[in-house]
C-alpha cells in the first residue's frame, strides 16, 4: 500500500526481519528488526536503467532478478448501511540473492515474502494493521504472473481474469477479515518516464512502477464481529527495483487521490534531512480517458495543515494537508478518516484512508483516497 510509492527502506527493514523468522521460531522473532549500515549487497541484481516494454499478464508476476518488490491494494469501501471502511492488503518480495528460487521441494529458498494488511472501521472509531512474514518456499508464500497470484499463507491476490485487470484480494486475522473483487475501470498506469520512476539522481536508483488508479470493488469486508457488504473504488500499486535511497533521505509522503472528476492524482515527497525535498519527487496526474502526465516536485505544492502525535510511539505526523496542482487547476483538501490510523508493526509507519473536497477547473469536486507517512516514528538513516 507501497506505497502507493512504498520505498526500498520499509522492505529491507523487514527482510531482515522476515529472514530472521524464516531460520528460527516464531517465538524468537524480535520486537523490531535491526536496521542495515549502508552495506546491503546487490551485486548480480538486475537495475531499474531505463523504460522498457510491459507483457501483461506476465509484468504483473514476479522479477526475480531485482531484489525488492510489491504488490500494494489500498481503496475505500461502504456498505449498504453507511458504514464506511478503508482497506490495505500489501504483499513484499525479497531476494537474498538474485534469480527464481530453486524448485527443490523442500523449504529452501532466497526468496522472502510479507504482507501487510489494515482495516480502518470509520463508525467503530477503529483502525487495526497486522502483518506476516514467510519464506518464499513450500507453498508458504510467492507469486506468479501467468496466471497473475501473489500470496502468504490464507492471504492473497489472483486473477479473475486473463490480463489480471481484475482480481480477488482475501485476508483474515481473527475477527478482521475482507474479501473483494476489483477490476479496473482504466488502463494500467506507467509512472515516470514509460514506468521508470526515479528515487535519486544516482544510476539505477529507480524502480519500475504500475498502477491501475481505478478499480471498481465489491464484496465483504468484516469488523466489529459483523460482515458488511460493500462497494467502492480501489488502487493498485506494483514495484519492483533493486536501488537504494540516498543517506539525505528520512522520511516521504506519499498520495493516491481518486476524484470525482473522473481523475486521480498521485503524489510522492521524498524529505531530505537539511529540510528541503528530493528534486525527483513528484507524481502523476491521471484523466478520465487513461491519459496519464507525470509531473515534477516544483510542479505541486503540499502543505499540512494540521498535526496528530501517536499517544503508543510518540510520532508526531502531518494530518491534513492542502495540494495545488497549478496546471491541472486543482486545489485539493485533505483530511483523514481517522487520525490514528498508525501501522504500528516492525516498522512503524502512518498508512490511512482520507477524504478529498476542492475545485477542479473552478468547480467544486470530492474524493477519496490513502496517504503514506514513513519516516517519523523510524529515523531511514543508515538503512542499506
Amino acid at each position: 500500500m507501497l506505497r502507493r510509492f512504498l520505498a526500498f527502506t520499509l522492505v529491507a527493514a523487514l527482510a531482515l526481519g522476515g529472514f530472521w523468522y524464516a531460520t528460527r521460531r516464531p517465538a524468537e522473532l524480535p520486537a523490531r528488526p535491526p536496521l542495515t549500515n549502508g552495506s546491503a549487497d546487490i551485486t548480480g541484481f538486475a537495475r531499474a536503467l531505463a523504460p522498457i516494454d510491459f507483457t501483461f499478464p506476465q509484468d504483473h508476476g514476479p522479477h526475480f532478478d531485482f531484489q525488492t518488490e510489491w504488490w500494494y491494494y489500498t481503496g475505500n469501501v461502504q456498505g449498504e448501511n453507511g458504514a464506511r471502511f478503508g482497506y490495505q492488503l500489501t504483499f513484499f518480495r525479497r531476494g537474498l540473492t538474485p534469480g527464481a528460487p530453486a524448485d527443490s521441494g523442500g523449504l529452501a529458498t532466497n526468496q522472502i515474502y510479507f504482507a501487510h494488511f489494515a482495516i480502518t472501521d470509520v463508525a467503530g472509531d477503529q483502525h487495526r494493521g497486522v502483518e506476516r512474514f514467510s519464506r518464499g518456499a513450500g507453498g508458504l508464500a510467492g507469486a506468479s504472473g501467468a496466471p497473475f497470484r501473489a500470496w502468504l499463507e490464507d492471504w492473497r491476490v489472483e486473477a479473475l481474469n486473463a490480463d489480471g485487470s481484475a482480481v480477488r484480494l482475501f485476508a483474515r486475522d481473527g475477527d478482521m477479515a475482507l474479501d473483494l473483487e476489483l477490476r479496473a475501470v482504466k488502463p494500467i498506469v506507467a509512472h515516470g518516464e514509460r514506468g521508470l520512476n526515479a528515487k535519486s539522481d544516482g544510476a539505477g536508483n529507480a524502480s519500475y512502477y504500475l498502477s491501475f488508479t481505478r478499480m471498481a470493488t465489491e464484496g465483504t469486508v468484516t469488523a466489529r464481529g459483523q460482515t458488511f457488504k460493500v462497494s467502492g473504488e480501489s488502487w493498485f500499486d506494483h514495484e519492483w527495483s533493486t536501488g537504494v535511497l540516498g543517506s539525505h533521505i528520512v522520511g516521504w509522503d506519499w498520495y493516491s487521490l481518486q476524484l470525482s472528476d473522473g481523475r486521480e492524482v498521485m503524489v510522492y515527497i521524498l524529505r531530505r534531512d537539511d529540510g528541503a525535498i528530493e528534486s525527483v519527487s513528484g507524481g502523476t496526474l491521471i484523466e478520465p480517458d487513461g491519459r496519464a502526465q507525470s509531473f515534477r516536485a516544483d510542479a505541486v505544492q503540499v502543505r499540512p495543515i494540521g498535526a496528530w502525535t501517536s499517544p503508543v510511539t510518540n510520532a508526531v505526523y502531518p494530518s491534513g494537508w492542502t495540494i495545488s496542482l497549478p496546471s491541472a487547476q486543482l486545489e485539493l483538501t485533505i483530511e483523514p478518516l481517522l487520525k490514528a490510523q498508525e501501522m504500528q508493526l516492525n516498522f512503524v509507519y502512518w498508512e490511512g484512508a482520507v477524504r478529498v473536497a476542492g475545485t477542479s477547473n473552478g468547480a467544486a469536486i470530492t474524493g477519496n483516497g490513502y496517504v503514506e507517512l514513513t519516516g517519523y516514528a523510524s529515523s531511514l538513516q543508515g538503512v542499506f
